[in-house]
């Protein structure tokens, strides 16, 4: 193919994905040479915007082999099924082996539309959280016992050899060449990469084939990350405290001692924040069919709970906002969105978890905090993250690719817990990316942040339907991307209105 027909590589959509810990998707039926190309040019991509270029060579022959093994895989099923075979027989399956390369290789443009037609889809998923790169490769065929077994017995011996050398002669496979080639596999990764037998797994369900990597960050990287993180959070104690009045209201709202008159009385007494709180409860996510023109109408409607969230979003965009541009203006653009979202959802999915109701805005709101602190952080702090960059030697770029990207849940949870917000948003602000870690009693509510915020995702073109975490597209009942689109497209029209 020629240079000039090179699938471009998305660099602005891989960014997005690292900065929001989401994963990257590759499907193909038949994987061309152009695919392995573009799979091979978003792994370098991926990798340098980590700061990981140093893995490159051996990620990029490991997903070489395990890709063509999938595509394999693929073909195996259809070879099979021509013939008549039956895969999950092992005297068919002993069978089919004796031709099947040689006659997929004479016409393998044939088996390849075959698989195609079928819906024998290969996936590749790039993600990476917490300093670790997580590598799945997925293709549309269960394994057999005969096949599961067989990997597993190979992985198995791999741990008995040191080196590539010690294992040639003793595992050289003639019917299937895939038997080496994952245990040069296997030991090229531990030696070259510290991978351990738990960092690699090869399992079957729903119909799939996934083989799955975690690869944490190099010796280096997480000793610098360390360091850095240390200072990070030296930095936090620098941050203005969260405002006092807010805070003493807040008090009140949880005392039982207190009375709503008295509540509401010391609210309005602050002509601005009064105006403020009035303004959050009458914006689009809450659809009332009349403002609310009153405190005590607001406590009314919103309950001491949701009162209590709203002044926790107001005092924290008092503190982190300051004078605006565009790149503020978006990272804002976005929380709104995801907040309003997130009340929509958890009216419709939650409708008789009133607590669930009353948390989703303010989590969805300040669930992105640990990035909004580099994107709307005051004068001081940006300078002293100038200062420690340069006693570091890194640059101000990879300082927040390090922090805000790859680990903004947990800095974002850390100044959640210096201002003392309630625990349901500090979880959600650090697990947003990852609900299934999160205390179990909010695991549905971060669940429903992490819908939201995908949600909003997509309707910007950043993500596709494949990157939505299965499990969280369960919890809500939600089965096809037609469902999913509805929702989407419904949210979109009403914040627009």
């Amino acid at each position: 193919m020629a240079s000039s027909d090179k699938v471009q590589v998305d660099i602005a959509k891989i960014r997005t994905a690292i900065q929001s810990g989401i994963p990257l998707t590759i499907s193909t039926y038949t994987l061309p040479h152009e695919m392995e190309l573009y799979i091979d040019d978003v792994l370098k991509v991926f990798l340098e915007e980590l700061n990981q270029s140093k893995m490159y060579d051996y990620l990029s022959y490991c997903l070489k082999e395990l890709i063509n093994n999938a595509k394999k895989a693929n073909t195996k099923r259809v070879y099979f099924e021509e013939k008549n075979l039956n895969i999950n027989d092992p005297a068919d399956y002993e069978e089919g082996l004796k031709t099947f390369k040689h006659d997929t290789l004479e016409n393998i443009k044939h088996y390849l539309q075959m698989q195609k037609d079928e819906g024998l889809y290969i996936k590749l998923i790039l993600q990476t959280r917490n300093n670790k790169i997580k590598v799945e490769i997925r293709n549309r065929a269960a394994l057999t016992p005969f096949e599961y077994k067989r990997i597993h017995d190979k992985l198995t011996r791999a741990q008995m050899y040191n080196s590539i050398q010690d294992c040639m002669n003793q595992l050289l496979d003639d019917s299937e060449g895939a038997g080496l080639g994952l245990v040069i596999l296997i030991i090229m990764l531990r030696k070259e990469l510290g991978l351990t037998e738990e960092n690699f797994q090869t399992l079957s369900e729903n119909g799939e084939t996934i083989t799955r990597l975690i690869i944490p960050f190099s010796k280096e990287s997480q000793e610098k990350f360390s360091e850095i993180s240390a200072k990070f959070v030296e930095l936090i104690d620098g941050l203005p405290e969260f405002p006092e009045k807010i805070d003493r209201i807040n008090r009140m709202l949880n005392d039982p001692e207190s009375k709503m008159s008295e509540i509401a009385q010391h609210i309005s007494s602050d002509v601005s924040l009064t105006a403020e709180l009035l303004k959050m409860v009458n914006s689009a996510a809450f659809s009332l069919s009349k403002p609310v023109e009153s405190i005590a109408e607001a406590v009314k409607f919103a309950g001491l709970r949701g009162i209590s969230n709203l002044l926790v979003s107001i005092g924290t965009m008092n503190n982190l906002m300051s004078d605006s541009d565009e790149e503020k203006k978006k990272v804002w653009d976005h929380s709104y969105r995801v907040a309003f979202c997130s009340y929509n959802l958890a009216r419709n999915f939650c409708s008789k978890e009133r607590k669930i109701i009353d948390d989703s805005y303010v989590c969805g709101l300040l669930h992105d905090m640990g990035k909004v602190i580099f994107s709307t952080a005051h004068p001081e702090l940006l300078s002293k993250i100038s200062a420690l960059c340069n006693e570091l030697g890194i640059s101000p770029d990879m300082f927040e690719r390090m922090i805000a990207g790859v680990n903004h849940g947990e800095i974002g949870a850390l100044i959640a817990e210096k201002w003392n917000f309630p625990k349901v948003i500090v979880n959600v602000i650090r697990y947003h990316h990852e609900p299934e870690l999160a205390p179990e009693d909010m695991q549905r509510i971060t669940r429903l942040v992490n819908l939201a915020d995908m949600i909003v995702h997509y309707q910007d073109g950043d993500v596709s339907y494949e990157q939505f975490d299965n499990s969280v597209l369960e919890e809500f009942g939600i089965q096809t991307e037609e469902q999913l689109e509805t929702i989407s497209d419904r949210l979109e029209q009403s914040f627009k209105k």
